[in-house]
């Protein structure tokens, strides 16, 4: 399947507005974004961004949308959530195909991204029907104790390029079955696939009647990105991101007593594998834990801890796998490893192979 038809398939034009209210706004001022193909380097469609008078117009939305869809019983909630995942279903390989053109991880790892969103809507479909509350004995006559839990407001989603839909479905989805609305400020990198998606998400709120629970604010960091994070009015913010900006949204929520913020960040991930272990699923693992995603992943392996009596002959089998992995076009069948996103990954990989020689080691 060409870029052109999957881009055509699921609406994606030659320009488009990157902005979505209470529908999409139709020349939002925050400047034009280039989505480009890591694997070729050419572009692929451009996007207009949000400047901050529009970020006030999808909260505003986000706000109206709260209010109604709060006032929604729960079961019927879950109602919408599993149409969702329906309407994934049918664009599976559309959107799996998007995702390896824009990010570049290869095309089987884009489909389990979407696998994840369907799996996810189905998760929360479940729950829509199980948000119980205690109930206890009261010492005054007469009388009972109960809780009940109730929606918290917009919330704001910050979500990275090396999973560009699939954590939006992991957030959006207990959201919409909460009762919460979402504005969602995708990755610069990966806009397209962002806009695929509200166009997927935005359509079904029209067809089933509800209020656009699901907005979409693609800007820069330091406009929306920055905004969305210090706005008092959003209740909680869910971020997916390197730890440095991890820190920067913890500091700028730490002024704002009683907020509350999700974080997924960068990680340093090590295996140790000790001398009773099955090599061969241990090489497997440390080699896909390390080559998945083109080591893109916040759970990507950086380091191997090794038995003195087994270093020898792992280290020789890895250094056999690494030898047969197939790098190059990610949409080809039999390729193992696609592109680093841009040109910045590939400058802080290169740095980071420079300071391992200094320290005496050979690649």
């Amino acid at each position: 399947m060409s870029a052109s038809t999957v881009l055509k398939e699921l609406g994606i034009h030659e320009v488009n507005s990157g902005v979505y209210a209470e529908d999409w706004i139709a020349a939002p001022g925050g400047g034009e974004l280039v989505s480009v193909n890591p694997t070729t380097g050419q572009p692929l469609a451009r996007v207009l961004q949000a400047n901050e008078a529009e970020y006030e117009q999808v909260f505003h939305a986000a706000q109206r949308a709260f209010l109604e869809w709060r006032m929604v019983p729960a079961p019927r909630r879950g109602e919408l959530v599993r149409a969702l995942g329906d309407a994934l279903r049918e664009k599976k390989d559309l959107l799996g195909s998007l995702v390896t053109l824009e990010m570049g991880k290869i095309k089987p790892e884009g489909l389990g991204e979407v696998q994840e969103m369907i799996d996810m809507c189905d998760f929360a479909v479940g729950q829509s029907r199980m948000l119980y509350g205690l109930q206890m004995h009261s010492e005054r006559p007469g009388h009972r104790m109960f809780e009940q839990w109730h929606p918290l407001g917009p919330v704001g989603l910050i979500t990275s390029f090396n999973f560009p839909i699939a954590v939006w479905a992991w957030n959006s989805c207990l959201a919409a079955i909460c009762g919460d609305s979402v504005i969602w400020k995708p990755s610069s990198q990966t806009p397209l696939t962002a806009i695929a998606v509200q166009k997927i998400a935005a359509q079904l709120c029209k067809d089933q009647g509800v209020p656009p629970i699901f907005t979409l604010c693609v800007g820069k960091g330091s406009t929306v990105g920055e905004r969305l994070v210090s706005d008092r009015r959003v209740p909680l913010i869910s971020a997916t991101a390197s730890c440095d900006m991890g820190r920067r949204v913890n500091r700028v929520m730490a002024d704002h007593l009683g907020r509350r913020a999700l974080l997924e960040l960068g990680g340093n991930n090590a295996i140790i594998v000790m001398d009773d272990a099955d090599l061969s699923l241990a090489n497997r693992a440390v080699l896909f834990g390390a080559v998945g995603t083109a080591g893109q992943r916040c759970t990507s392996t950086r380091r191997v801890y090794l038995h003195k009596k087994i270093a020898g002959e792992f280290t020789e089998r890895l250094l056999s796998a690494y030898k047969q992995i197939r790098i190059g076009d990610p949409l080809e069948e039999g390729t193992l490893m696609g592109p680093l996103v841009d040109q910045a990954a590939v400058d802080i990989m290169l740095k980071a192979i420079d300071e391992v020689k200094k320290e005496g080691e050979r690649s």
